[in-house]
């Protein structure tokens, strides 16, 4: 199990590095899309290369970024009844959840998404819209992003059964982290008092 713990640790490492990069994918993004509205209001032309590069770094960011996600546990989860199981039956939830819901859809995405691109890439298929942009650099972002989810979810599967056995910490345990409004609530105390002092 210590093996499978270190390429947890391996597959964390690389989800973390990733999330820190694809960041300025949104960032180029909004940059992109700002010079473009400038452009066409200013100059009164614009190109469909500046949309479709928008879309494509935002498919980029979102696919790619799946795998952090995951790693920081920001998925979207339905808390309405998990929430008041204990933390043993959350954690079994999970792994059933990886091993039957999250790997083989992402098993299936790839099996589809790899020909997908591959087929793009060798037919060099360019966007259908005047002054498009070529296509298999956005089809890469599926079989990129569902594989490094994949990885995560893999390494989200060993940790929690790792936590089963009692091996590991609780892997979802936030440890001196806090919450949005955890820090809403301090910064209005703190506004509060200041305001008490004054």
């Amino acid at each position: 199990m210590q093996a499978l713990l270190k390429l947890s640790r391996a597959i964390d490492w690389l989800s973390a590095l990733v999330g820190r990069w694809v960041i300025w994918l949104i960032l180029a993004s909004t940059v992109i899309s700002g010079v473009n509205a400038v452009v066409r209001k200013v100059f009164n032309t614009s190109s469909n290369a500046y949309l479709e590069v928008q879309w494509y770094l935002f498919a980029a960011a979102f696919l790619l970024a799946a795998g952090y996600t995951l790693l920081n546990g920001e998925h979207v989860k339905i808390d309405v009844v998990y929430s008041r199981l204990s933390r043993k039956t959350q954690n079994w939830i999970d792994v059933f959840g990886f091993a039957v819901f999250l790997l083989p859809m992402c098993l299936v995405a790839l099996w589809f998404g790899v020909p997908f691109f591959l087929q793009g890439f060798y037919s060099g298929e360019m966007s259908s819209n005047a002054g498009g942009l070529i296509r298999w650099p956005v089809y890469l972002m599926m079989p990129l992003g569902f594989a490094l989810l994949t990885l995560q979810g893999i390494s989200e599967l060993i940790k929690r059964i790792a936590f089963g056995m009692g091996l590991i910490e609780d892997p979802t345990a936030k440890k001196g982290e806090k919450s949005a409004e955890e820090e809403l609530a301090e910064e209005i105390r703190r506004l509060a008092e200041q305001e008490g002092k004054a």
